[in-house]
C-alpha cells in the first residue's frame, strides 16, 4: 500500500482549468514517490483522519469556519454570526500594545485638492466642485513585522488616508496593491497568524504561509504580487495606493454606483530586488521612514493622484466576476479610469507616537455620499478596525489630535478613559432631551437599499465564484514583462526552498498545482527551480 496524504480540493473546490491541463497535473511526478497522487486527487474521500470537533471559547461546537452569515450571497454580513465576531474580537486584542498588523509604519500630514467633476457620482461635499480642497494625514505601514522589523521586508504595504472633510472625516484605508489573499473576514485572524511567528519558536515560518496559501486557491492573485518586486517597494513614495474595496457613492438624485478607488504615484513606480531588499534590510532597517522623512524636509513633496473605477448596478450584475470579491480586480479595459484628484504630503509631525503611533482608521469612517457594498472583507473591517482602536489607543481615540474631527462634533458618547470634555462639558448625555439644540438632520439619510435575498446562511465564498486562477494568469502574462516574470519566479523559487518539515512535499505539490493552473510555464519554471521532477511527455503541450 502506497502512503497517502490529503490532497487540498474537496469536489466543490474542484479544478476550473480544461480537462487536459487538468490530466497532466494529477499524473506530474513529484520528488515524494509514496505519494499516490493521482488517489488523492480523484478520491480524496477516502482519506480519513480522527479529527476533534471545532468549538467556541465556550467549547460550543460550530461547523462553518470559513463563511460568514450574511443575507443572500452578495448581501451583508449579519450581526448574529457570533463565531465571527467572536474571532474577530479575540483576534484584535491578541497584542498589546503596538498594532496587530501594520506595526511598523511612517506618517505624514498633506492636503488633498479636487481636480475634475465627479458630482453625477457622488454627494459628498468634498466632491462638489472642482478646487475643493482638505488637509489630510497618511500612514504607510508593512503589515506583518513588528515595530522593530525592516521597512524593505517582503510584504504588503499599508496605504491609509484620513481626510478631514467639513462633513466629518473619510478614511480610505487600504493597501499598496488592488486585491488581498482572502475574501472573507471570518478567515483574517487565521491568515495574519501564519504571517506572524511559529508559536513555538516565535520565529517567521515560511512553511505556515505557504501551508495556509496552498490550502486556500483565492490567495494565488495577491501572492503573486506580492512574490513579485512589488513586493519590495522601494520606500513609500514609489508605490501606487488602492482602497482594494468596493464601495458605493451615492450622487443628490440618490442614485448608487459601486466605486474602487486608486492613488497613482507620481514619483514613478520603483522597487528593491529580492537582494537588493535583503541587503538594506541590514545596512537601514528604517530606509523607507528615512527617505519620505527627507524627502519632505527636503521640499520634495511626494504626490498621488486619485483615479476611481465606477460600475452601475446593472453591470454589477452581468459582470463576470463577484464586483465584491477582493480577490478580483475590476478590468480598466473594461472600467477605465476616472480622474478625481491629487494628494501632496508636506509635513512630518513633530511627534511620532502622538500623530502617528496614535493615529487609528477605519473603513466605518466614511461621509455621506460614501458609503459600504456587500464586500465581506469590508463588512468584517467595519467592525474589526474600531473595536481595535478602542482596545489599543482607548475608548475616546477619535478625541486625539490627529484622528479629531477639526470642524464639530456632536453626540451622546462620554467617559471612558483619556475623556476630553471640551466639545460637551456639562451638556446632556441622552438623547431626546429638552435643553440642547443638536438635532437630526434628514438631508443625510442613509441610501435605503434592496437586498438580493431573505435566505440567511453561511453561504460558501467560493460556490459559483471559484475562478482564482485567470487573473493570476493575465498578472503573470499581460502585466509583467519577462523580467518581472522571471524575479516573480526566482522569489517564489527561494521563498519556498525555506518550507520545511514532514509537510514539505505535500505544501509544495498543493502549490504547485494552483501555479499550474494561472500558467503552465509559471508552475514548470518553479517546479525546476523546487527540483521537482515532471514527466516530460505529460507536459508536453501547445500553450
Amino acid at each position: 500500500m502506497r502512503e497517502k496524504i490529503i490532497f487540498l480540493h474537496d469536489r466543490r473546490h474542484a479544478l476550473n482549468s480544461n480537462f487536459q491541463l487538468m490530466l497532466y497535473i494529477i499524473r506530474l511526478k513529484f520528488l515524494a514517490p509514496k505519494i499516490n497522487f493521482y488517489s488523492l486527487l480523484c478520491y480524496p474521500e477516502k482519506t480519513t483522519i480522527m479529527s476533534k470537533k471545532l468549538t467556541n471559547s465556550s467549547g460550543i461546537p460550530y461547523f462553518e469556519h470559513q463563511d460568514s452569515q450574511t443575507v443572500g450571497a452578495r448581501g451583508p454580513v449579519l450581526l448574529q454570526d457570533f463565531i465571527l465576531q467572536e474571532n474577530l474580537a479575540h483576534f484584535v486584542r491578541e497584542r498589546i500594545p503596538e498594532r496587530i498588523v501594520h506595526a511598523k509604519g511612517t506618517g505624514a500630514y498633506g492636503k488633498f485638492t479636487v481636480t475634475h467633476d465627479i458630482t453625477k457620482y457622488t454627494r459628498a461635499k468634498l466632491f462638489s466642485k472642482v478646487g475643493n480642497t482638505c488637509r489630510m494625514f497618511a500612514r504607510f505601514s508593512t503589515v506583518g513585522g513588528e515595530k522593530g522589523s525592516a521597512d524593505t521586508a517582503r510584504d504588503p504595504r499599508g496605504f491609509a488616508l484620513k481626510f478631514y472633510t467639513e462633513d466629518g472625516n473619510w478614511d480610505l484605508v487600504g493597501n499598496n496593491t488592488p486585491v488581498f489573499f482572502i475574501k472573507d473576514a471570518k478567515k483574517f485572524p487565521d491568515f495574519i497568524h501564519t504571517q506572524k511567528r511559529h508559536p513555538k519558536t516565535n520565529l517567521k515560518s515560511h512553511t505556515m504561509m505557504w501551508d495556509f496559501w496552498s490550502l486556500n486557491p483565492e490567495s494565488l492573485h495577491q501572492v503573486l504580487i506580492l512574490m513579485s518586486d512589488r513586493g519590495t517597494p522601494y520606500g513609500y513614495r514609489h508605490m501606487h495606493g488602492f482602497g482594494s474595496h468596493t464601495f458605493s457613492m451615492i450622487n443628490d438624485k440618490n442614485e448608487r454606483i459601486w466605486v474602487k478607488f486608486h492613488l497613482k504615484t507620481k514619483q514613478g513606480i520603483k522597487n528593491f530586488t529580492d537582494a537588493e531588499a535583503t541587503q538594506m534590510a541590514g545596512e537601514n532597517p528604517d530606509f523607507a521612514q528615512e527617505d519620505l522623512c527627507n524627502a519632505i524636509e527636503n521640499g520634495d513633496f511626494p504626490k498621488w493622484t486619485m483615479y476611481i473605477q465606477v460600475m452601475t448596478e446593472e453591470e454589477s450584475r452581468e459582470f463576470k466576476w463577484n464586483p465584491f470579491d477582493i480577490t478580483k480586480v475590476w478590468p480598466q479595459a473594461e472600467f477605465p479610469l476616472i480622474e478625481v484628484g491629487e494628494m501632496e504630503l508636506n509635513e512630518i509631525p513633530k511627534n511620532y507616537f502622538a500623530h502617528v503611533e496614535q493615529s487609528t482608521f477605519s473603513p466605518s469612517n466614511l461621509i455621506d455620499g460614501i458609503s459600504f457594498s456587500p464586500d465581506k472583507m469590508l463588512q468584517g473591517r467595519l467592525f474589526s478596525y474600531p473595536d481595535a482602536h478602542r482596545y489599543r489607543v482607548g475608548v475616546n481615540a477619535h478625541q486625539l489630535e490627529v484622528n479629531r474631527c477639526p470642524f464639530a462634533t456632536h453626540n451622546y458618547q462620554r467617559d471612558g478613559f483619556m475623556a476630553d470634555s471640551r466639545d460637551y462639558e456639562d451638556a446632556p448625555n441622552y438623547h431626546p432631551n429638552s435643553f440642547d439644540d443638536i438635532k437630526p438632520d434628514p438631508s443625510y439619510k442613509k441610501f435605503e437599499e434592496e437586498l438580493d435575498s431573505n435566505r440567511v446562511a453561511h453561504f460558501d465564498r467560493n460556490e459559483n465564484d471559484n475562478d482564482h486562477y485567470t487573473q493570476p494568469g493575465l498578472l503573470y502574462t499581460k502585466a509583467m514583462n519577462q523580467e518581472d516574470r522571471t524575479n516573480l519566479v526566482n522569489n517564489i523559487i527561494g521563498h519556498m526552498k525555506k518550507i520545511d518539515g514532514p509537510k514539505r512535499d505535500e505544501i509544495i505539490n498543493r502549490q504547485l498545482c494552483h501555479f499550474f493552473r494561472a500558467n503552465v510555464e509559471m508552475g514548470m519554471r518553479i517546479a525546476a527551480g523546487l527540483q521537482v521532477k515532471l514527466d516530460d511527455g505529460i507536459m508536453n503541450h501547445a500553450k
